[in-house]
């Protein structure tokens, strides 16, 4: 060791050093991550194999297109909205739909869908020459993938799709999205982007629009909240908080405030609709 010359910053002797020397390649330590046994395993995202740590590991293909669109977002005038949504009853709903596939990323996606319908505005996106109105309803959905970076499977035609149709479709999206096995048009055509991290029991956030569309909505977690009722006293409700990032140059504050109430009035006196 003591004529071993160290090659990492400052004369630091890195792992290549080493290498170098035994001709021996070090063997990546796994980390395991324990959790309760009733909470899910969310895994941390792993150093890549090529990477040393302490070192530059370079952007992937996927990784590199997000970080281009992202850039081009920041060129957008954007502003942003939030609201609060009551989910008993689509939560109740999704108890007497689950076991025939459906998933709860199916019914916010039908749900943004049905309410796009009534706003096509909030669907429509910036062109040159004026607003681009969309001659369909297609709802991206964000996925992280596993080797970094993440990719929007876009339900078509989400407003004429049955939910059912829909769950099916999604499940086999988000495989092959993970297979990298997914066609350009299957993640390059949506019209409006929903991003959900509920999951990680994540409140609220914002999310940044992508380029080509004119909103998002980033959905946080659903939960038991203390709440003044109609008849003035307290009860217990489970709310989730949702906030849409839009276009300013296609969408005013009405536009997405009328679009948010709608949407949450569907969602917490008729999710049924969903189903039909």
């Amino acid at each position: 060791m003591s004529t071993l010359k160290g090659s990492g910053p400052f004369g630091r002797i890195v792992a290549a050093d080493v290498e170098g020397v035994t001709g021996k390649l070090s063997t990546p330590t796994a980390t395991v991550q324990t959790v309760a046994p009733t909470t899910p395993a969310v895994s941390s995202p792993a150093i890549p194999a090529a990477a040393i740590a302490g070192e530059i590991a370079p952007f992937n293909t996927l990784q590199q297109a997000v970080v281009r669109n992202m850039m081009a977002s920041l060129q957008v005038p954007v502003f942003r909205t939030g609201y609060t949504i009551t989910t008993d009853a689509l939560d109740s709903l999704y108890k007497q739909v689950k076991s025939k596939g459906v998933t709860m990323t199916a019914l916010l996606a039908k749900a943004v869908a049905v309410t796009l319908k009534k706003h096509p505005v909030v669907n429509a996106c910036f062109a040159e020459q004026g607003i681009q109105y969309r001659g369909q309803i297609n709802v991206a959905i964000a996925v992280a993938m596993p080797d970094g970076g993440l990719i929007t499977p876009v339900l078509r035609n989400a407003d004429q799709t049955d939910l059912y149709s829909m769950s099916r479709s999604w499940k086999d999206l988000v495989e092959r999205a993970r297979a990298k096995q997914l066609q350009p048009d299957e993640y390059s055509t949506g019209t409006f982007t929903l991003s959900n991290l509920g999951m990680f029991g994540v409140d609220r956030f914002d999310a940044i629009l992508p380029p080509g569309q004119g909103s998002i909505l980033a959905i946080g977690a659903s939960r038991p909240q203390v709440v003044a009722t109609k008849d003035g006293l307290m009860g217990v409700k489970s709310q989730m908080q949702v906030n849409m990032t839009c276009d300013h140059r296609v969408i005013y504050g009405a536009d997405a405030a009328a679009f948010l109430q709608d949407l949450a009035k569907l969602i917490e006196t008729n999710p049924q609709l969903l189903t039909l």
